[in-house]
């Protein structure tokens, strides 16, 4: 088996935030390599671990995902960040896209298209 993708997960809700890491850690070649649960949060273990990919949740307290993924691709262009939201808001979903989030997917999407974007953006 080759390189593990390895992954933070940043969300506000902890329930959310365990659901994904049991989704996420059901893949074998997925390592989640750390939690946040603010955008600074996740800004902060992104600038320690460097990981692949973040799932950045897109209203979160501290700093929101939209700044904090802007941020990221500032700092770390190679990071790829996959924004989450409950919401549709179309002017949400293309802000996340214009600072640098590859892909939106619903938190209401069923698991296996979240797991598909993820093979998508990093390979």
């Amino acid at each position: 088996m080759g390189k593990k993708i390895r992954v933070i997960l940043a969300d506000d809700h902890a329930v959310m935030r365990q659901g994904l890491v049991k989704l996420v850690s059901s893949q074998p070649d997925i390592q989640v390599v750390g939690e946040a649960s603010t955008g600074r949060e996740a800004l902060e273990l992104a600038r320690q671990i460097d990981p692949d990919l973040i799932l950045m949740d897109i209203s979160m307290p501290d700093m929101d995902g939209i700044e904090a993924t802007r941020i990221v691709q500032r700092e770390m262009p190679h990071v790829h960040v996959i924004g989450l939201s409950m919401h549709e808001n179309e002017e949400v979903i293309k802000a996340m896209g214009q600072f640098g989030a590859i892909v939106y997917v619903s938190k209401t999407a069923p698991p296996a298209e979240l797991l598909k974007a993820i093979y998508r953006v990093v390979n």
